[in-house]
């Protein structure tokens, strides 16, 4: 992967002007050089990485993110854990356990758990479909800035990785009592938590307004 020092200025009337940012490390200010994909650009005074390209990041991001809607669908259509007691096998699902919970008078519980592991992720995911898709197509999606700054507000909201742990403990306690079959739903979440962690670690918000720029 090729790296570049930066701070090298373009003689005027060759290029405008780049972009000044300061190194996380030191923060000495430096001019930020044409960057390729493929690329590092390392601080000249301490070596720090300032921007890091990976090759085809957007196609990568957009990758997983199909993906990620795919288990996420499938992680709300099949049971997420059966249980069987004296015979009686009770099947359930993510919206029936916050159904569950909203009928045992927890509805502040309920719509958390609604917010932190259905509605938020399944934002997450439209909205990353929704800018990297057309972008990948060399079109500008319609709204596309407000789109992608909702992304940023929405990731944080997205917990089902705290969700996941809470299920794992309930079902530790109830082994004693029932016997527990997991089903294709839970497995299908826990790999939505690593795709689609993988695919936020992976995008690049740079990259996308590049290629924006050049599809206008």
């Amino acid at each position: 992967m090729p790296e570049i020092p930066a701070g090298t200025n373009p003689r005027r009337g060759d290029l405008p002007p780049r972009p000044m940012i300061a190194c996380h490390d030191c923060d000495l200010l430096l001019r930020l050089p044409p960057v390729s994909e493929g690329d590092t650009v390392r601080c000249r005074r301490c070596g720090g990485v300032l921007r890091q390209r990976r090759r085809n990041g957007i196609e990568r991001t957009l990758a997983l993110s199909f993906a990620a809607a795919v288990l996420f669908a499938v992680a709300q259509a099949f049971p997420f854990l059966a249980f069987e007691m004296q015979g009686q096998v009770t099947q359930t699902t993510l919206l029936t356990g916050v159904l569950d919970l909203y009928e045992q008078g927890l509805p502040e519980v309920a719509a958390l758990v609604l917010t932190t592991s259905v509605l938020a992720p399944l934002l997450q995911i439209s909205l990353l479909l929704y800018v990297l898709f057309p972008i990948h197509l060399g079109r500008v999606p319609w709204q596309m800035a407000r789109a992608f700054r909702l992304l940023r507000h929405v990731q944080p909201w997205s917990m089902m990785e705290v969700f996941l742990v809470g299920i794992l403990v309930a079902v530790t306690k109830l082994v004693g009592m029932a016997d527990v079959v997991p089903g294709l739903a839970i497995w299908a979440f826990s790999l939505l938590i690593v795709v689609l962690a993988g695919a936020m670690a992976s995008l690049d918000p740079e990259a996308v307004w590049e290629r924006l720029e050049g599809a206008r």
